[in-house]
């Protein structure tokens, strides 16, 4: 079973990305991907009202196959709680989404914190864009960590092009902390990573459509990681992590 721990759904031509739940599914059975995470191109509260809906009708109609992750602006905070609570407990939502170069909130302010936590108590891991840019580098994710040692956080493209080691040293600093592979160039990096914080917190991503699901997953089979420790990396983890294992 293989699950991908990052996916878009939405049509955001401000962006110059889309992807509609049929596009993504089409994508997954490409890659033979039977599982994915999916969430908006865009942040709530702001540019689609309607983002919440989106991904619950995605996920409504494709059983077994989507899951949701909500994507929020922790600037409007008590709003974006009311939202996750809604997601989670009323539709079935499996994560939390921040991405803190749209949103322009620094992963260690208040803010943030607050709704990570708030995310912990929900029960769902948080996912982080977590690249090379300011406000995203692993050093300002792990603020994070370290003030929500309950929360499970996910650094989302494992530092990016440039910050690769940085967030597999911040993750064996902070054990809450999982590495997700999306559009990371070094299959080298996923072994190391593997190596020194263990494969049970690794997960594979392709970040679509921004990245092919396809040439993602060959990443991790280039990476070597042996049968084991490549099944908990490519599905294992994600489906534990979110409560989906048998």
């Amino acid at each position: 079973m293989i699950f991908d721990m990052h996916m878009h759904i939405e049509n955001s031509t401000a962006l110059g990305w889309q992807m509609s739940a049929e596009d993504c599914i089409r994508a997954m059975d490409e890659a033979g991907v039977e599982r994915a995470a999916v969430m908006t191109l865009t942040d709530l509260p702001g540019l689609n009202p309607a983002g919440l809906e989106l991904i619950a009708e995605a996920c409504a109609n494709h059983p077994g196959r989507l899951y949701g992750f909500l994507r929020l602006n922790p600037a409007l905070l008590e709003t974006s709680k009311e939202l996750l609570t809604r997601a989670v407990q009323e539709l079935g939502f499996r994560g939390l989404k921040l991405h803190p170069v749209s949103t322009l909130q620094h992963p260690g302010g208040a803010a943030t914190i607050e709704l990570v936590r708030h995310a912990g108590e929900l029960g769902v891991p948080t996912l982080f864009h977590c690249g090379d840019e300011p406000l995203s580098t692993p050093l300002s994710v792990a603020q994070t960590a370290a003030a929500c040692p309950d929360a499970t956080i996910v650094l989302g493209h494992m530092g990016g092009y440039f910050h690769v080691d940085e967030a597999i040293d911040v993750a064996e600093r902070h054990g809450n902390v999982v590495l997700e592979t999306s559009a990371m160039p070094y299959p080298d990096k996923i072994r190391a990573a593997v190596v020194r914080i263990g494969a049970d917190r690794v997960v594979f991503g392709s970040d679509g459509p921004v990245s092919s699901p396809a040439l993602e997953r060959q990443k991790v089979v280039i990476a070597g990681l042996g049968h084991e420790a490549a099944d908990l990396v490519l599905g294992g983890n994600a489906d534990r992590m979110l409560g989906l294992a048998a």
